[in-house]
């Protein structure tokens, strides 16, 4: 399936998605054709159940997708709606086509079947028709809610994408239902930050190829910049972080099924969000002046880098969090954790 998967996406996303959709997407155009397509091959569903009306994919059959979001600077929200459909199937509702994306911080509410509240940084939320969020009440609740019966204040990351907040007041959701224990209230937290460790693992194939390709073109003192020892140095550098990015955002969709697989996703999040500052960091060294420059493409996913590695927890956040999951396990949980992958009390992460 997975092969399938990764070979459909990368053919429509080598056809449509080029760096002026892109820079047009950031002036507030919306790639009309490339959402189309991607809605009619039917990946936003991909990770609903069969009998909800999806595929009932894995998140280990999706990981190259999402790779391939970050690698190909994906204007659109499709990590986004494979969550929010995501959590809307563990929750036994039924998942929704059309645009999606989700909200994992605010202050929602639902009482007497209203909701009530805000949520912030919405990806792509003046985009999109819906959203899904948890609302606090008796029990935490997963509620579908349309964009349009709330206020929006719009804002945007460093890389032009939509990161929008919502007020609601008294709305009805369209649909809702007990979040599942097992899930914790913090799912989409830690689902955000897998999405993201993914696709800055894309992103980071994308600037090692462009990285690579450059100093191999570009001529100083009669030979390639790519032949000096000091340029081949942070290549590898760039080489090693962008590998060590894949892996572990691979180990963390491979482990998390039903629940999340904590542990990893916070290894994933926090070996993305280290590399992509010294990816970004070493790209733009090699390429010099020109990396700067809004004509080349680098800007691009360099800016998506630097934007990414901050969205649903910081390098210092994962740290922090880990580092304390770890000393609440004792001394006796740490060769455990390395060697099977998995803490002795973290279902939910807590601050």
């Amino acid at each position: 399936m997975r092969e399938i998967f990764d070979s459909t996406l990368e053919r429509l996303f080598s056809d449509l998605v080029t760096v002026d959709v892109v820079l047009a997407a950031e002036g507030g155009n919306w790639p009309t054709e490339l959402w189309q397509n991607i809605e009619e091959s039917g990946f936003t569903m991909a990770l609903v159940p069969e009998e909800l009306g999806g595929a009932g994919a894995s998140w280990a059959d999706v990981c190259g997708i999402i790779r391939l979001c970050g690698r190909f600077n994906l204007p659109v929200p499709l990590p986004e709606a494979m969550l929010a459909n995501w959590l809307l199937g563990a929750s036994g509702l039924e998942g929704v086509a059309g645009t999606l994306s989700f909200a994992s911080a605010g202050d929602l509410r639902i009482e007497n079947g209203v909701v009530s509240g805000s949520v912030t940084g919405v990806p792509w939320g003046r985009e999109v028709s819906r959203i899904v969020a948890i609302a606090q009440g008796e029990v935490p609740t997963v509620v579908l809610l349309s964009v349009e019966a709330a206020g929006l204040e719009p804002s945007a990351n460093t890389a032009g994408e939509a990161r929008d907040t919502f007020v609601f007041a008294s709305v009805k959701p369209l649909a809702a239902a007990a979040l599942p224990t097992a899930v914790g209230t913090r799912v989409l937290e830690t689902g955000g930050a897998m999405l993201r460790a993914a696709q800055i693992a894309g992103a980071l194939e994308a600037t090692l190829n462009l990285t690579s390709t450059y100093a191999g073109e570009r001529v100083q003192f009669g030979k390639a910049i790519g032949s000096f020892q000091a340029i081949q140095h942070q290549i590898a550098v760039l080489s090693e972080h962008a590998a060590a990015s894949v892996m572990a955002a691979e180990a963390a969709f491979a482990e998390s099924g039903d629940t999340f697989a904590v542990l990893q996703v916070m290894a994933a999040k926090i070996c993305a969000s280290e590399a992509a500052g010294i990816a970004a960091s070493v790209a733009h060294g090699v390429h010099g002046a020109i990396g700067f420059t809004h004509e080349h493409a680098l800007h691009l996913t360099t800016r998506r880098l630097w934007s990414w590695r901050s969205e649903y927890g910081s390098l210092t956040y994962w740290s922090q969090q880990l580092g304390r999951a770890i000393c609440a396990g004792g001394s006796g949980s740490l060769w455990p954790a390395i060697t099977c992958g998995a803490l002795a009390e973290a279902k939910e992460v807590t601050v």
